[in-house]
């Protein structure tokens, strides 16, 4: 009997291995000992076990109870994760054919949730932070320009926290959007834990937001592909949100999934809000232990860069003089079985979470002492800035285009059928209906020459791209 996945993830479980990763749980359980309910809880909308679809008992109770718990005036449940939430969040507020403003640096789901619903995208840039070779967060008088300029936006969609747990100042953000009578649509995947701690930043809903969906499986600790939905106004027609969960969702819903997101949502209303300062207290006593060590630079914050406006010190980004971020969480991996989160040229990202406990940031502080007692002599300065699009056509009507496969060196010129999308941490460099600038080439090659997983990508060694026929 041939099982990959499983003789996987039994080799992954006997390493005693550490997760700074997704999910929130990082493998320990809460409130419930899940070995002893799985797979009997695996079940299917029989009676008295109400339907995500069109909940009216048990399951339309906890989403209540989840709204109180997160200060939303309405939650739905995701069980396709944030993805599946921003597209029904999406479809909820607008119609084809409008126009919605997003961060450039915007998760690929925010731009299939474009396709879907054939929308047209407008474009707001985040800051680059040049001297810390990191992007930042969006200023909100560029918002208010693109919002004076554009009168036919109708939502505004903001990443907040961004990947590296950077935050915009959602507040003055907030009301902006509201000035001028538009959506504020959140994608707060990261953001989940936020409601549980006044030492974290605010958490969307508080701030003003219209909508905000939360990967609970990323910072709290409901299982992978376990998501919310909160609304925060009345600005939301709550029918036709309801509506498109149902168009959007399995009709054959996950129960273990719902579960973990009560579980995950009760646990906070106990023993884990107290789970969470502690993680809190270690993650800062690493980050200023990481900065004690020769050669090690962890990004915290930068007075002089107007567009932080909060950063979560649950998320610990730090780089390693003369190793590439890559290289380093590799090493990591391979010698100490420890896993971050993200690596790109200069950074590697320690995902923390209220479940990580202080053996596990023992063990993070040591394996980085001990790589850093060595030199490194495989980075050179580069600019990382991520060139602007050149969009030539909508990104549905390119979607839906004839395509062919051409190779890269030989696409400059030509108009993307696909994305391209470095991994992580899941941000088109380009989407369809963009043209492929020698600019854009250069930095594909340059991201591969560097060991940076690129999705989009065709043929046995990744050496062609989908381009408009």
């Amino acid at each position: 009997m041939s099982t990959p996945i499983l003789d996987a993830l039994k080799k992954l479980r006997i390493q005693n291995s550490i997760s700074f990763h997704t999910p929130g749980h990082k493998g320990r359980n809460t409130l419930i000992n899940w070995e002893d309910y799985i797979p009997y809880i695996d079940i299917t909308e029989i009676w008295g076990m109400d339907n995500l679809q069109d909940p009216q008992g048990i399951i339309k109770k906890s989403q209540e109870m989840a709204a109180e718990a997160f200060g939303a005036k309405h939650t739905l449940y995701s069980i396709n994760g944030t993805t599946g939430g921003i597209y029904i969040s999406l479809s909820a507020v607008t119609n084809p054919g409008d126009k919605i403003l997003i961060q450039r640096n915007s998760h690929k789901s925010v731009y299939n949730g474009a396709l879907l619903n054939r929308l047209n995208i407008e474009y707001i840039y985040p800051n680059y932070n040049k001297k810390n070779q990191v992007f930042t967060g969006v200023a909100p008088q560029d918002i208010e320009a693109k919002l004076k300029e554009d009168k036919d936006i109708k939502v505004v969609v903001i990443t907040y926290p961004n990947y590296y747990g950077i935050c915009s100042d959602i507040t003055t953000i907030a009301k902006v959007v509201h000035k001028y009578d538009k959506i504020l649509l959140v994608d707060e995947a990261h953001g989940s834990h936020f409601a549980f701690s006044e030492s974290l930043p605010i958490p969307a809903l508080e701030a003003g937001a219209d909508i905000a969906v939360q990967s609970t499986h990323k910072t709290l600790a409901s299982f992978t592909q376990s998501s919310m939905i909160h609304v925060g106004t009345d600005r939301v027609n709550i029918e036709k949100l309801i509506d498109m969960s149902s168009l959007y969702q399995s009709t054959s819903p996950s129960y273990p999934l719902m579960l973990s997101l009560e579980i995950a949502r009760a646990y906070m209303e106990g023993e884990g809000i107290y789970k969470l300062e502690e993680a809190l207290s270690l993650a800062r006593h690493t980050t200023c232990r990481l900065m004690d060590i020769n050669g090690v630079y962890v990004f915290t914050e930068d007075e002089e860069d107007s567009t932080i406006y909060h950063k979560d010190p649950m998320k610990i980004l730090f780089r390693l003089d003369g190793i590439t971020g890559v290289h380093l969480s590799r090493m990591l991996m391979e010698r100490y079985h420890i896993y971050l989160e993200m690596s790109d040229y200069y950074y590697a990202l320690a995902l923390a979470s209220l479940m990580n406990n202080k053996e596990d940031f023992k063990r993070l502080l040591e394996a980085v002492e001990e790589v850093a007692k060595d030199r490194y002599n495989e980075t050179k300065p580069i600019d990382i800035n991520i060139p602007s699009p050149n969009v030539k056509m909508p990104i549905y009507e390119a979607f839906y285009s004839n395509k062919k496969a051409t190779d890269i060196r030989e696409s400059i010129g030509k108009i993307s059928a696909s994305y391209i999308i470095p991994y992580p941490p899941g941000i088109p460099l380009i989407c369809p209906g963009e043209e492929i600038t020698e600019e854009l080439h250069h930095y594909i090659l340059q991201l591969m020459d560097i060991g940076i997983e690129i999705v989009g990508l065709i043929g046995y060694n990744k050496e062609k791209i989908l381009v408009i026929d």
